[in-house]
């Protein structure tokens, strides 16, 4: 079922009965995305938050420079979504691009906020969802404040192995805040080692 991993996820949080399981899931429809397509550009507002089912996506910004910042990877069994833009309603600043032909199921605002009435667990679970989601920024922000480029590399590719390997060195480069030249030369440091 399409579903399965939604409701695997969702269990690690809260836990649903089968027909508030199912009542949750009724809300998401599911999107195809091929690869280099996007699924959010900056400037449009954001109207879903999005679970990904299979592939990877990444989320970044290109600043007034056209350099491009990613700020995360989204991959099998994560979520996605610009909250400041869904939130509030207003253009995003974030591009959510896929790196591989991908499928993600997606719930809009509207559908979002019924829920929040009718299965009172659903504002839970997303609570629980933002805390954990606000904890891994500031480890995040903590990290690219206090270690090296080379640990930053470190801990990237222990944390996250499944999604190195749909990346390129640009892309992860421009995860670690770095030039990607500088990454190269990380990388052949860990080939030394």
């Amino acid at each position: 079922m399409i579903n399965d991993l939604l409701i695997k996820n969702i269990s690690k949080n809260v836990e649903f009965s089968k027909t508030e399981s199912e009542e949750f899931c009724k809300s998401f429809y599911t999107k195809s995305i091929k690869k280099k397509d996007f699924l959010l550009t900056q400037g449009d507002i954001c109207k879903f938050e999005g679970f990904v089912l299979e592939g990877c996506f990444r989320i970044f910004t290109i600043d007034r420079k056209g350099k491009e910042n990613t700020l995360y990877f989204a991959a099998k069994d994560w979520w996605l979504m610009d909250i400041d833009s869904f939130m509030n309603q207003i253009p995003s600043n974030l591009n959510i691009q896929a790196l591989e032909d991908s499928t993600v199921l997606l719930i809009e605002k509207q559908d979002k906020m019924v829920l929040y009435k009718t299965l009172p667990k659903v504002e839970k679970l997303f609570r629980i969802m933002s805390q954990k989601a606000l904890v891994s920024w500031q480890r995040r922000l903590i990290n690219n404040h206090s270690f090296t480029a080379k640990e930053r590399y470190s801990h990237f590719i222990e944390k996250y192995p499944a999604i190195v390997s749909k990346l390129t060195d640009k892309q992860i480069a421009a995860y670690l805040g770095i030039r990607h030249e500088f990454l190269s030369k990380i990388k052949k440091q860990f080939q030394i080692e």
